[in-house]
C-alpha cells in the first residue's frame, strides 16, 4: 500500500506538469500506480468489503448431521448443491459461533523467527526399498528454523548414542549451532516430565555444552511448536523418497546428504521464497561458531581376545596386533573402531558396510592371520544344497523350518544332513514328510518318527555298503600272504582237573573166607 503522503506528492507533481514516467522514476512507483493515484486525485480510496455471507443456521445444522460432522464435505455440498460459495475458514467460524462444532485444538504460542535462536530435531519411521527388499528405517532431521537448512540421515535403529553421532555430524557439517534445540518428549534426551517441566538427561546436557546449545521439550500435544521440522518430513516423504532407487543404506544416506545439503539449499522455501543458503549467510552472524576440532562421541566397550588374537564386535571379528591375549577396550565411533590396551591404541578399523557380518578384518599393512576366529560362524550352504537335492519334499520342509524365528540355521542344517546319512533315502523322505505335516522342527522327534516307521514295517536294517575293490589293494594282498596270527593266547584256559585217587574195589563178589 502507498502511504497518503506519497499519494499527495504524486498528485502535486502531476499538477506541476511532470510526466507520469518521470514521477514513477523519481518516487520508485510503477506507472500504473501513478495513473491510478492521479485519477483518485491523491486521496486514499474508500475501503470496500464484500457483503458478509449469510447462511441459514438450520441449513448448516442439517448439513452437519448429514455429513457426520465432516466440515470439508459440508463445504463441498454448499458449493455444489446449494450454490453458496464461502471460504472454509469462514464456514468453520460460523459453525463454532452457532455451537455446532467444537473449537479447534488450541495452538501453541507463536514464536517469531529470530536468526540464530532455534533449531529443531525429530525422528520418524519409513518403509524404504533397499535393492529388492523393503526395510524399516528411522529418518532423523536437524532443522534451522530461521534459514530453513536441513540435515537428513537414515538409521536401522536410533538410540542415544546414534543421536549424539548425528548431532556431531550435522553441526560439524554446518560449523555453527543455534542456542536451543526444540525436541519432542523423547526419552533419548528427556529423563522425566514433559514440556516446560521436562528434565533433560544429564548425559545429554553434558554432550550439548561443547556445541553451545541446550535441549528444550515442547508441550505435550503441540508438535506444531516444531512445525518446520514436521514440514521437513512431509517434504522428505513427497519429494525425496518418490522416484529414487537405493541399492543399500550407504547409497540412501549419500543421496539424502546431497538432497538436503545441496539441492534443497538453493531451492526457494515457504511462501516468502527463502533461499536457505543465502539466509544462512545472514544467520551465521547470530549463530555460535563451533571449533573445528570437537572430539567425536564414542562408546567404550570391554572385549576379550581369543587365542587367535581376534576381538568380536557387531557380528564381525577384528584382529589385535601383538602376542598378548588380554582384555582390551574397544572405542566405537560412528564410522570406525579403535582398540586400546593399557591406554595405547593398538589398531584402528573403519566400520564395514551395512549388512556385512561374520567377516574377519586385519590391518592392511600386515600379513593376514593364519587362523580363523574361535567363534566364527561357518556357513552351511553346501549342506543345504545337498539336502535340497535329495527330494522336493525335503526342500519344502527346509523352507518351512528355516523360516521359523529362533532356528539356528547352520546347526540345524548340519544335524539334519547327519541324520539323513543314518537311514535310507526313502525312510528319510517319509520321516521328513510326516514332520512337515505336523510342523515339527525338533530333530530328536524326527529321529523317533523314523524309528517308529522301522518298527511298523518289520524291515531289516540295510547292510552297510562294502566296496569289494579292497581285495585288489596292494596292502590287502600283502597282508594275505603272511602267516595267520596265533590267537591261542587270547583263548580262555580250560578248568584244571582234580588229582588222581585210587579206585575203590567193587562189591559185586562175596568176600572169601
Amino acid at each position: 500500500m502507498i502511504d497518503p503522503e506519497k499519494r499527495k506528492a504524486i498528485f502535486l507533481l502531476h499538477q506541476e506538469g511532470m510526466s507520469v514516467r518521470e514521477i514513477a522514476r523519481r518516487l520508485h512507483v510503477s506507472r500504473q500506480a501513478v495513473a491510478v493515484i492521479i485519477a483518485q486525485k491523491g486521496q486514499m480510496p474508500e475501503p470496500f468489503r464484500a457483503t458478509k455471507n449469510q447462511i441459514d443456521p438450520e441449513l448448516l445444522r442439517r448439513l452437519y448431521a448429514e455429513c457426520g460432522g465432516w466440515i470439508q464435505r459440508m463445504h463441498e455440498k454448499l458449493a455444489e448443491e446449494h450454490l453458496i460459495k464461502v471460504k472454509y475458514s469462514t464456514l468453520t467460524r460460523m459453525l463454532r459461533n452457532l455451537g455446532i462444532s467444537t473449537s479447534p485444538e488450541i495452538r501453541c504460542s507463536r514464536v517469531p523467527d529470530e536468526p540464530g535462536a532455534e533449531m529443531q530435531h525429530d525422528t520418524t519411521v519409513y518403509q524404504v526399498k533397499l535393492g529388492d527388499q523393503t526395510v524399516r528405517l528411522v529418518a532423523t532431521i536437524l532443522y534451522l528454523r530461521y534459514s530453513k537448512r536441513r540435515y537428513l540421515k537414515f538409521y536401522r535403529s536410533f538410540n542415544r548414542f546414534g543421536m549424539k553421532c548425528f548431532f556431531h555430524e550435522a553441526l560439524t557439517c554446518w560449523g555453527y549451532a543455534a542456542g536451543q534445540c526444540i525436541i519432542d518428549n523423547t526419552n533419548l534426551a528427556r529423563l522425566r516430565g514433559t514440556g516446560a517441566q521436562a528434565v533433560i538427561v544429564a548425559e545429554m546436557e553434558v554432550f550439548a555444552k561443547p556445541y553451545c546449545f541446550r535441549f528444550v521439550c515442547h508441550e505435550k500435544g503441540h508438535p506444531d511448536r516444531k512445525a518446520g521440522e514436521e514440514r521437513s518430513f512431509w517434504t522428505t516423504e513427497t519429494n525425496f523418497l518418490p522416484g529414487r532407487t537405493f541399492q543399500n543404506l550407504e547409497d540412501l544416506n549419500r543421496q539424502a546428504l546431497e538432497w538436503s545439503t545441496v539441492r534443497m539449499e538453493h531451492r526457494p522455501q515457504t511462501k516468502a521464497a527463502i533461499i536457505p543458503a543465502k539466509a544462512f549467510e545472514h544467520e551465521c552472524r547470530y549463530l555460535t561458531k563451533l571449533s573445528a576440532h570437537l572430539p567425536a562421541p564414542y562408546k567404550v566397550l570391554s572385549r576379550g581376545t581369543d587365542q587367535y588374537g581376534f576381538v568380536a564386535f557387531d557380528g564381525n571379528y577384528y584382529w589385535v596386533p601383538g602376542t598378548k591375549r588380554e582384555d582390551v577396550k574397544v572405542l566405537e565411533y560412528s564410522d570406525r573402531l579403535k582398540i586400546y590396551l593399557a591406554r595405547e591404541c593398538l589398531v584402528e578399523y573403519p566400520l564395514p558396510a551395512d549388512g556385512v557380518h561374520n567377516q574377519r578384518f586385519s590391518p592392511p599393512d600386515l600379513p593376514p592371520p593364519a587362523h580363523q576366529p574361535r567363534h566364527r560362524t561357518l556357513p552351511a550352504h553346501e549342506e543345504e544344497k545337498r539336502l535340497r537335492a535329495v527330494a522336493p519334499e525335503v526342500s519344502a520342509y527346509l523352507d518351512f523350518a528355516l523360516a521359523i524365528k529362533g532356528v539356528q540355521r547352520h546347526a540345524f542344517l548340519r544335524r539334519l544332513l547327519t541324520l539323513s546319512q543314518k537311514m535310507t533315502p526313502a525312510l528319510f523322505i517319509k520321516s521328513v514328510q510326516r514332520a512337515h505335516h505336523y510342523r515339527i522342527i525338533n530333530l530328536e522327534s524326527l529321529e523317533r518318527i523314523a524309528l517308529l516307521y522301522l518298527r511298523e514295517s518289520d524291515a531289516e536294517l540295510p547292510l552297510a555298503d562294502v566296496d569289494e575293490s579292497f581285495l585288489q589293494r596292494a596292502a590287502y594282498q600283502e597282508g594275505a600272504l603272511t602267516d595267520l596270527p596265533d590267537l591261542s593266547t587270547y583263548q580262555e584256559p580250560e578248568e584244571p582237573k582234580a588229582p588222581d585217587q585210587p579206585e575203590k574195589p567193587t562189591q559185586t563178589d562175596p568176600p572169601e573166607d
